[in-house]
């Protein structure tokens, strides 16, 4: 039992650290920093374009290659070297962004997009790893153990950042841009430090037979073809990853809007950044009491629940005036963001054959890249639509309202699906 939970807690302790790549670099300094610095004599609406463009193509990377090198692993047993892989791939990349010199758009912009795809990529096999540290009943608690770490871990990096760029002065530091170049490379330390238990305590699932790397890879390519055709067979997974797709993306566009919103509604940048850690640091409990509530209820139950406090949670921000209801609004983001995340990702491991982990989960995370493209697309529309960005960001209750619907179809107990009552 002390060796379960041990593999248990290096699994988890790779969500504290590249969790600081999400918080520090994607969602904190990197837009900024890209726009005020490295894009200099560059207009906005250019550079704005090129932040976009790298975010889709990195993520169209990893959609591209995740299934595929899902059901490679699954065949050849590498869902932890694939993992190890990527993650070295974006902690290099990571440091590399504080020697680039202001100005170097380009270079910075081609340094995240490889950063993007290192940790999006490591997080396919992060996910498939979850069947072999635990027993199916723990799945619900370890699950949400990680992503309870990814929030705090990622939230104390990201606060002693931010207090490195407020304060440049008492960490001995020139200025605030300085602070900015030291906190990638603590970002890629951090993130290199607390893989160290993944590489050492958690063991790769031995395949169901020995393969050269070649048949692995020949193996794999064959293997994607039947999981294409074993999805559409298995109505409990397509009606699941229909619905995830569609209710995640509306939790992504949130998050990813949030601070847009705020700053339409005339909030001013450091009361956002307050808002982002405290969402941050309540997603730490509230992300583990998730994970028991799941246990008890049911993830499926434990899903519908937080889709009902988005719902809620959208149209109390169609009605916000005050920063004091956005902490309000970040505190109530944080009691069901990580919580959701967890849920999702354990009941979908119930619903999956053990042996073709990597590749369904390929899938899974395929689906959670292509996440936030409707939503803000929605959100535009409807904001350009109706000349208001508060009817904007209420659409996304639309894609609440059907991910959840869809959600109701699936069998939580087996992940069957049940018939529509006549």
């Amino acid at each position: 039992m002390e060796n379960d939970k041990r593999r248990v807690w290096a699994w988890a302790l790779y969500d504290w650290g590249n969790s600081a790549f999400a918080t520090t670099v994607m969602s904190g300094f990197f837009p900024i920093f890209f726009k005020q610095y490295w894009s200099q004599g560059v207009s906005s609406t250019e550079s704005t374009f090129h932040l976009g463009l790298v975010n889709g193509l990195s993520s169209l990377m990893v959609v591209v290659l995740a299934p595929v090198l899902g059901a490679i692993a699954d065949r050849g047993g590498l869902r932890k070297r694939f993992l190890l892989g990527f993650a070295f791939l974006g902690i290099l990349m990571t440091a590399s962004l504080s020697w680039v010199a202001e100005g170097q758009w380009l270079l910075a912009a081609s340094l995240f997009g490889c950063g993007v795809i290192g940790f999006s990529g490591s997080i396919v096999f992060y996910d498939a790893l979850i069947v072999g540290i635990c027993r199916e009943p723990e799945r619900e608690r370890v699950s949400a153990l990680g992503y309870g770490l990814g929030y705090l871990g990622g939230g104390l990096l990201f606060a002693v950042n931010v207090w490195m760029t407020l304060s440049p002065q008492t960490f001995g530091l020139a200025d605030s841009a300085q602070a900015v170049r030291l906190s990638f490379v603590l970002v890629a330390l951090w993130w290199l430090l607390f893989s160290v238990p993944l590489i050492l305590f958690v063991k790769e699932p031995a395949p169901a037979a020995a393969q050269s790397s070649l048949g692995a890879v020949r193996g794999g390519f064959r293997q994607l073809r039947e999981t294409l055709a074993h999805i559409r067979q298995r109505r409990d997974v397509f009606w699941f990853l229909l619905a995830y797709w569609l209710y995640i993306d509306a939790v992504d566009t949130i998050i990813r809007m949030a601070v847009d919103y705020g700053v339409a509604l005339g909030f001013d940048s450091n009361s956002l950044i307050v808002a982002l850690l405290i969402t941050q640091f309540v997603g730490f409990p509230a992300a583990l009491l998730y994970g028991w509530l799941g246990s008890r209820i049911g993830a499926k139950a434990g899903i519908l629940i937080a889709i009902g406090v988005y719902i809620a949670v959208t149209f109390y921000a169609f009605f916000m005036e005050s920063v004091e209801e956005f902490y309000v609004l970040a505190v109530t983001v944080g009691l069901v963001q990580g919580g959701i995340q967890a849920l999702s990702r354990a009941f979908y491991s119930r619903l999956i054959p053990p042996e073709r982990t990597g590749e369904f989960f390929g899938f899974y995370n395929m689906l959670g890249k292509f996440a936030a493209v409707l939503g803000p697309v929605l959100v535009g529309w409807v904001g350009i639509m109706t000349g208001s960005s508060r009817y904007g960001i209420l659409s996304v209750v639309l894609l609440l309202v059907a991910g959840g619907l869809l959600l109701l179809r699936v069998d939580g107990r087996g992940g069957r699906v049940v018939k529509a009552e006549a």
